[in-house]
């Protein structure tokens, strides 16, 4: 019998409203509702769930589908926290699931609870129509993304990596478009690769005094020239063979022109922020504190700079250049984001990544998929460090508005793209397990 995609559509919206009223923004965290909300609707269909507590009201939510044994398990992976909200700044309640105007709103909707909807969509789906399944489904929501995936997946990996042994693994990190730079497109990326998360911290020290008399040694000015230093810090375009890959084949949808024309190339590139952070280290200026009282020449100032790396660039090369940048001992520079390692690269030719494709084209003749590169920091990278084809995929497309939702205010997913994702996962997923 035909799946009724109607009362699908209608019960994922049900399903993402609630779970976005559950706050878990992190910190502090509190995943625990979250993952046992999930995990109820999992029992209620008769799937087996475990809970596993990595902290205080932190859990690990794991549901699984047993195939065959015939191939081995694909993961649905998603991450139940949320970056916190500065609810002046937004329009709407950050945390009511508000349906408005064929939009839901709320943090999380599209990083990343209505992705998780999705994958548990599928995995309802699959129960409820009795595929006969060749690999495991296993559908787990983690826990501390947000934060560096300390109590989440890095817990996970280290210590029950018997939930993670998996031939693939699906989560977040690309998905579709609804434009490449001022082209209207149906673009697709699916990331095989990500950059690295390097936070930095900078502390300038100088001499304290009174605010009433000029003053040679003051930490905040130390701080500002270095800051306005590194902001004016022009660096080169870097390719990699994932991003020559990613090139190519927007040059043979026509979007961008050929890699031989170097020039023009480098140009487009430098044209859009998103395009720019796939070839570059970058750095944001994010968190800045400094002095206790107006009167006061401040002690101590500090910064927060978030730079994410490109795949093959070292954190202490990275961290000698931006001291080098500097050239001021009076400020020094230190990591502030766990150290787990250099993120790795996984091959794209592989089943899944051509069961993607053929879903997307069968879909939208006129679609284009594409290997692309995570700018941000994800739980991928845990399960490629164990050779594991960890793919970012969210198989809807995204407007610039929905885009611009990723920690930003009034975040929203149309109920559109709700729907659409609900159907391409479940349809990735049949085809990777039956």
């Amino acid at each position: 019998m035909a799946i009724d995609w109607p009362a699908v559509h209608r019960e994922a919206l049900e399903i993402l409203v609630q779970y976005l009223q559950i706050d878990t923004s992190n910190p502090p965290g509190n995943e625990k509702p979250a993952a046992r909300f999930l995990g109820a609707i999992c029992e209620a269909e008769g799937i087996p769930v475990e809970y596993i507590e990595t902290a205080p009201n932190r859990e690990v939510l794991v549901a699984r589908l047993r195939g065959d044994g015939s191939k081995r398990p694909i993961m649905l992976c998603n991450h139940t926290d949320v970056v916190p909200v500065e609810e002046q700044y937004w329009s709407v309640p950050a945390f009511a699931g508000l349906v408005q105007d064929g939009r839901v709103y709320g943090r999380g909707a599209v990083d990343m609870k209505g992705c998780g909807v999705m994958q548990l969509m599928a995995m309802l789906l699959l129960k409820r129509e009795g595929v006969p399944l060749k690999r495991d489904v296993v559908f787990c929501a983690v826990p501390d993304e947000e934060a560096g995936s300390d109590y989440g997946m890095a817990w996970l990996c280290e210590h029950r990596p018997d939930i993670v042994d998996v031939e693939y693994e699906l989560s977040e990190g690309a998905g579709g478009t609804t434009r490449f730079g001022r082209q209207e497109t149906r673009l697709f990326s699916v990331a095989t690769n990500e950059k690295d998360i390097c936070w930095l911290k900078l502390t300038a020290v100088g001499r304290p005094g009174h605010g009433s008399v000029p003053h040679e040694d003051n930490s905040a000015v130390y701080l500002v020239r270095a800051l306005k230093r590194l902001v004016d810090w022009e660096r080169p375009l870097v390719f990699t063979p994932d991003t020559e890959a990613y090139l190519d084949r927007l040059a043979e949808a026509g979007l961008m022109p050929p890699r031989s024309d170097r020039k023009a190339v480098e140009e487009r590139i430098r044209r859009s922020p998103e395009l720019l952070a796939m070839f570059q280290n970058t750095l944001n200026l994010t968190m800045l504190q400094a002095g206790i009282k107006a009167n006061v020449i401040p002690a101590r100032s500090e910064a927060v700079i978030d730079c994410r790396l490109l795949p093959g660039q070292s954190k202490r090369d990275w961290i000698r250049q931006v001291r080098e940048r500097i050239g001021d001992e009076r400020v020094s520079v230190e990591l502030l984001s766990p150290d787990h390692g250099e993120p790795e690269a996984v091959p794209w030719d592989t089943e899944l990544f051509r069961t993607i494709t053929s879903v997307v084209k069968e879909a939208m003749e006129d679609a284009v998929v594409v290997p692309g590169m995570t700018i941000g920091g994800t739980d991928n990278r845990f399960l490629r460090e164990r050779g594991i084809p960890a793919y970012g995929f969210i198989p809807c497309l995204l407007s610039p508005e929905e885009r611009r939702g990723f920690h930003g205010n009034d975040e929203f997913l149309t109920v559109e793209n709700l729907n659409l994702g609900c159907e391409l996962m479940y349809e990735i997923v049949r085809r990777m397990v039956s």
